[in-house]
Order: structure tokens, then C-alpha cells, then sequence
């Protein structure tokens, strides 16, 4: 056991029935029915090839987006064929989670074989807003749907989702508290890194936080700026835009309406409250992109046009970023700093990332957009370390015991390791 968890070492798994959860959410290609990034499913399938290979009867449980971030919410069958292509054998699917075609798929498996389900999200009780509003505990979640048909047909539990492992949903922190349970190779390598890396973080400790997922982000902020652990906080992205809208600073009326439309409004006056507190740590865009006509097109703050739709920042912020991370010891980013997929928007995330690549700092990158940006502008190998979760890195970071890792110490302590 490591950290008080059962590791793959401690069960031997011929012929057994093994639940394993992991994290293959990526951003969708919808035209094309596949995926804009593999990161994910290529960090996880060593585990999911080991366990396969020592004879067990393989069951794989995955989300896919979210219901809040809806862009992204979709099947996992374009996993199943990069999985398949990865680890060298056919990776079952069906179009289920635990409802009867799921539960025959599974009973009949043989030894070694492997079966994706359907993404979980579809199932109610592991939608995001059923974890917010529900609160449920780890004991009511082990008497979800999801569990009850699931965990009668697995022999064991593996969790590999070291990227959700912040979420409290069923098929996170549910099995354990009826099934023995191990994290798998992934969870452990990234649990040991950053426990590794967060005994003596150099100062000053600086973190970039974009993208979209605005939840998160107001939690990390709050967190490590209420902690002490960041000197500074950069945003960009979705998450700079409430910031900015949020003290009174004209960001567009387009970006205004997105927020709205993502149903994101309570968080503005959260960010007003936020920046107030720490407006002398948390450092804002002065600048702004769009993209007129096709044409990328910059404005100070003071001069942007009314029905403006941001989608990056400008080159002036570019330059205060850059100068914080250069003189940086450590620095943790999650999270673009605008739709970097695109040519005209991607100029801030490029210059980041470029930093990142050339300061002498410690520099960890965690979460999904944030590991595709940077195999998209070729630094991955000179970051310090890359995580695939963002949201769980952030908030194990700062001390706070993962649902998860509670999750797994709680099945470790009830059933133990298999003695073989």
C-alpha cells in the first residue's frame, strides 16, 4: 500500500472481474465523430493494458464533457478505437452504462478481454449539477444506480482518474465502499509526483488560470490565494473575462452574453468579491483580442467596442504574463488563455506556453486543454511536469484530501490488499 491505498501489486487479477474508472475526457471533433486530443487515453491505457494482460475480465467506466460544459458532451465510442489502437487488442463497446446491455456485455467477457462502457455522464447521478446540489456522501453514493447494478458483477475496483479524482461522483467514490479497491498505475505515478514536488515549492509561486471551466477555477483561487500558496494569479480566458466584468471593466457585450449564456452570471459577483480581496495577487488582462472578419484585432480596456466578443488576450498582457513567469520559482498553469484551436485566437496561449518552455522555473501543467496546448506548440519536454488532471491537481495543491484519495483510503482501510 501507498499513502494508505491499495496499489495493482496487491491483488492478483486472473480471471477477476475489474471495474476500473478512469479519465479519457477530451475536447470532440463532432463533424467527424472522433477526438481533438489523445492525451488522456495514452496516459491511461498502460494500466488498462496491464490489467487486461494478467487475465482479467476488463470493465472501463469514463466521462466524456460535461452537462454543464456541454460542447463536450458525447460517447465514448471514439475512445474506444483510440484505446483499441493503443494497446493492441479489440476494446469492446456498447451503448449503455449500467442498464441490461451493459450488465450482459459484462457477464460475458472473457479472460483478458476489454469493454468500455458509454459515457457515465449520461446517467443522472454523475452529472456535475447532481454532485453540486446533492451533496451526496461517499455511503449514499455507493447506493446510486450506477453501483448497485455495477458492483455485484466486479470483483475489484481500480480507479486511474487521478484528473477527477476532485470530483464526488458515484463512480469515483462510490465502489469503494462496497468493493476492494487499488488506483491504478497513472493515479499512482501523479499522486507520488506531486506529493514529491509539494514537500518544499520554491517561491514566488505563480499560477496562470484560463480556460472555461469557471467552477473550478473560482475554487482554486480561492483557495490558494486564502492559503498563502500563490503570490500571483495570471487569468485569461473565460475565467479573466468575469474577473474583468465583474469590477466594472468592459469586456464586450458578446463576452458578456456568453457568460450568460453558459449560465455562469453568479460568478460575477463572486469574481467582484474575489478581486477585492486579493486585488493586489490577482493580476488581470489589460488587453483583449477579438476576431473581426476573420482578422485578429487587439483593444486596451478602455477602448473596446461595445458588442465585442473576447477570445483571447492582447500582446500587452502577453508581456506582464511573461515577466511574472520569468521571474517565477514556480509556476502551475490550468487552463488556456483563449479558443487556442483556432489561428487568429491562439497568439496569448502560444506566448505562455513559450514562456513556460523557457524560464528557469519548476513549471507543472495539469488539465486537458492545458496538456493538448502544449503538445500543440512543442514544449511538453521542457515543462517541469504534465498532469493530466487540472482541477485535482490545483486543489490537492493545496492540502485539501481529494474525494478520492478519501475514497481509496477508506476501502483500503475496510478490505485491505488480497493476501495471494
Amino acid at each position: 500500500m501507498r499513502f494508505g491505498i491499495c496499489t495493482l501489486d496487491e491483488f492478483d487479477l486472473q480471471g477477476k472481474t475489474v471495474l476500473c474508472r478512469v479519465d479519457m475526457n477530451q475536447p470532440i471533433d463532432w463533424e467527424n465523430d472522433s477526438l481533438k486530443s489523445t492525451a488522456r487515453i495514452e496516459a491511461c491505457a498502460p494500466t488498462l493494458k496491464e490489467i487486461s494482460d494478467a487475465g482479467a475480465k476488463l470493465v472501463v467506466m469514463a466521462h466524456q464533457g460535461s452537462d454543464i460544459e456541454y460542447e463536450n458532451f458525447y460517447n465514448t465510442r471514439p475512445h474506444a478505437k483510440v484505446l483499441e489502437s493503443l494497446i493492441g487488442k479489440e476494446v469492446k463497446w456498447v451503448e449503455d452504462v449500467c442498464g441490461p446491455t451493459a450488465r450482459e456485455a459484462i457477464k460475458a467477457l472473457k479472460d483478458g478481454e476489454i469493454l468500455l462502457l458509454d459515457n457515465v455522464r449520461y446517467c443522472s447521478e454523475e452529472q456535475t449539477l447532481f454532485e453540486m446540489k446533492l451533496n451526496l456522501t461517499h455511503e449514499q453514493q455507493a447506493k446510486t444506480q450506477v453501483v448497485q447494478k455495477l458492483a455485484p458483477l466486479g470483483d475489484l475496483y481500480v480507479c486511474d482518474a487521478f484528473a477527477a479524482s476532485h470530483r464526488d461522483q458515484p463512480t469515483l467514490c462510490g465502489f469503494e465502499q462496497i468493493l476492494p479497491s487499488a488506483m491504478g498505475r497513472l493515479f499512482e505515478k501523479e499522486y507520488v509526483v506531486i506529493s514529491e514536488l509539494m514537500e518544499s515549492p520554491e517561491k514566488p509561486c505563480v499560477f496562470v488560470l484560463g480556460g472555461a471551466k469557471i467552477s473550478d477555477a473560482f475554487i482554486m483561487m480561492e483557495t490558494v490565494l486564502g492559503k498563502g500558496v500563490a503570490d500571483k494569479v495570471l487569468t485569461g480566458g473565460l475565467v479573466g473575462q468575469i474577473l474583468l466584468h465583474g469590477i466594472g471593466k468592459n469586456v464586450g457585450q458578446g463576452s458578456v452574453d456568453f457568460i450568460y449564456a453558459k449560465n455562469y452570471e453568479d460568478y460575477i459577483p463572486k469574481a467582484k468579491e474575489l478581486y477585492e480581496k486579493y486585488a493586489d495577487k490577482i493580476v488581470l488582462p489589460v488587453d483583449i483580442a477579438s476576431v473581426e472578419d476573420g482578422v485578429r484585432k487587439e483593444y486596451d480596456l478602455t477602448n473596446v467596442p461595445a458588442d465585442m466578443s473576447a477570445v483571447d488576450i492582447g500582446a500587452e498582457t502577453v508581456k506582464i504574463y511573461q515577466d511574472y513567469i520569468a521571474n517565477a520559482k514556480t509556476v502551475f498553469v490550468n487552463g488556456p488563455m483563449g479558443i487556442f484551436e483556432q489561428e487568429p485566437s491562439e497568439a496569448g496561449t502560444k506566448a505562455v506556453f513559450e514562456a513556460l518552455a523557457e524560464t528557469d522555473a519548476y513549471t507543472v501543467v495539469g488539465g486537458g486543454d492545458s496538456v493538448t496546448a502544449a503538445k500543440k506548440y512543442k514544449v511538453t519536454d521542457k515543462l517541469g511536469y504534465v498532469c493530466t488532471g487540472g482541477g485535482a491537481l490545483i486543489r490537492f495543491l493545496t492540502g485539501e484530501e481529494l474525494p478520492v484519495v478519501k475514497a481509496l483510503r477508506h476501502a483500503g482501510s475496510k478490505f485491505g490488499p488480497e493476501k495471494k
